[in-house]
């Protein structure tokens, strides 16, 4: 074990360049006497004196009167400037490996109450809200996106990490927002797109997943399902999609009276294809609580963090050496007052 003081031992120094500071003032020291060999132009009776102050008055260690003690003070502030730094122990960070969008139905069929929460009759999306909360939650170290669809296919949050801000986009969304169609194949497309639009380096080491929440079939937008879904094939992107709700054509409550919706039946068949093309999973929930057990197991299939290369944070060690400086300083005036 070293005696030697934490600072000593230091693994390095972040601006080393700053230790050759440390002779600056015996070399103005050694070029003043130079200058100062000439013959003064007025005598004084205090002259002595003040030479004795300005050398270092007792502090002197040589006939030349050369302050060593506020030296040292100059040095140790010099190496406290160069920052010296020492490694601390391995660390092994997580390392994010999963770039999740989230593409939500908001078309008018979210709106049916027919799912129950909290023992409670609520709607679709709130049922779905609800789940990808506790979703969220979970999701630690991923970058997130969220997508909405209606009529058209829009994007409310980017690739994030502040799962805070996708979850309060996601709160803030109504049935009918994007419209009340179901434009499905734009939203696989442009969550394909926002997916891609990262740095090449991070598209080799991270994965890249969809997963799509709807209630119905596609009936509006540019882009055919599966034709989205051989686009997020080729950008490798594997698209886990849910069919949520009743087999459709529900009733909406209005002033007590229950009135047909005239919603789809959900398209099982095209939402089994979109995830056989891009190797993902196809899930179908008929309530809330299946729904959650469905998010549970796409978490476990896509887990959220692998082991990293382990690092050696730095430590910075400099309030050592300028503590030490700050002492000499004040020493240093001391002895000069009493001298």
């Amino acid at each position: 074990m070293s005696l030697l003081p934490t600072w000593l031992a230091v693994d390095g120094f972040a601006w080393p360049w700053l230790l050759a500071a440390i002779p600056l003032p015996w070399l103005v020291h050694a070029l003043l006497p130079a200058r100062a060999s000439q013959v003064p132009a007025l005598r004084v009776p205090w002259g002595e004196r003040l030479r004795k102050v300005a050398s270092g008055g007792v502090l002197q260690a040589s006939p030349r009167g050369f302050p060593w003690l506020a030296m040292l003070a100059w040095s140790l502030l010099c190496v406290a400037a160069a920052r010296p730094q020492d490694l601390g122990p391995p660390i092994a960070p997580p390392q994010v490996g999963r770039d999740m969008m989230l593409a939500v139905d908001l078309s008018a069929s979210m709106g049916e109450a027919d799912m129950e929460l909290g023992g409670r009759q609520v709607d679709r999306l709130t049922a779905a809200k609800a789940v990808l909360a506790d979703f969220l939650d979970r999701r630690v170290g991923d970058r997130i996106g969220l997508v909405v669809f209606g009529d058209r296919a829009f994007a409310l949050t980017p690739l994030t990490l502040d799962r805070d801000s996708v979850r309060q986009q996601l709160d803030a969304s109504v049935v009918g927002l994007a419209g009340r169609a179901t434009a499905l194949g734009d939203a696989i497309a442009l969550s394909t797109k926002r997916l891609q639009q990262q740095d090449t380096e991070q598209r080799a080491e991270k994965e890249h997943v969809l997963i799509v929440l709807t209630d119905g079939v596609n009936t509006a937008g540019v882009l055919e399902p599966v034709k989205a879904a051989q686009i997020a094939r080729d950008a490798g992107v594997r698209v886990h999609a849910i069919a949520f709700g009743g087999e459709g054509g529900g009733a909406l409550s209005v002033f007590g009276f229950s009135l047909p919706t005239g919603g789809d039946e959900v398209d099982e068949a095209g939402l089994q294809k979109i995830a056989q093309l891009t190797g993902g999973r196809f899930f179908r929930a008929r309530d809330t609580e299946a729904l959650a057990g469905i998010y549970a197991e796409i978490d476990a299939l896509e887990p959220v963090k692998r082991q990293g290369q382990a690092v050696r944070p730095k430590i910075e060690r400099y309030p050592w050496p300028l503590g030490a400086a700050l002492t000499m300083g004040v020493l240093a005036l001391l002895l000069r007052r009493r001298g």
